[in-house]
């Protein structure tokens, strides 16, 4: 079966749940609104694991795709964060209407660049998918440089904690 991206809004709770073991769990939620995530990268245990998306920075533009940091569109729509993707059950997480009406102008304008993220991330959905898993095998099994290793979340961990959420919110 083909696997499709997704775009979802992971629950705050959740999130700050998984920093209590983590200090690199992304905080969730700004002054606005949710991160957005994409997903589903990959499927372990049962869980699904999705990655958080960054909107366009200047930053990016200058910046190159690596292991763990990929550029949406060279950076021009923003990039994924595969340094922190978290591990999440059904129920952790809402889907993004994309497709939303009466939003305001400036949350079309935001809808309007997701859309175009997540287009073009499922033209590029097989490398999406190839470095995320790429980047947890070589973390699960020790593989992975140092440098890069420092700024991922521990995945293992994690995972263990999303089982242990499952039963505290239950």
């Amino acid at each position: 079966m083909e696997q499709k991206l997704l775009l979802v809004k992971i629950d705050t709770n959740y999130c700050d749940f998984l920093r209590k073991f983590d200090k690199r769990v992304p905080y969730n939620k700004d002054k606005k609104e949710l991160r957005p995530f994409v997903g589903v990268l990959f499927n372990i245990k049962n869980m699904l694991y999705f990655a958080p998306l960054s909107s366009p920075k200047p930053k990016h533009l200058k910046m190159h795709n690596t292991l763990d940091f990929y550029k949406i569109d060279r950076g021009t729509l923003g990039a994924i964060n595969f340094n922190n993707m978290l591990p999440v059950l059904e129920g952790n997480y809402t889907l993004i209407d994309l497709n939303a009406k009466n939003v305001s102008k400036k949350d079309k304008n935001y809808q309007e660049l997701l859309k175009s993220q997540f287009i073009w991330l499922n033209e590029y959905k097989q490398e999406v998918l190839n470095r995320s898993f790429k980047l947890y095998s070589k973390y699960i099994n020790n593989t992975l440089r140092e440098n890069i290793k420092r700024r991922c979340c521990n995945f293992k961990l994690l995972e263990e904690k999303c089982q242990e959420y499952k039963s505290v919110a239950v």
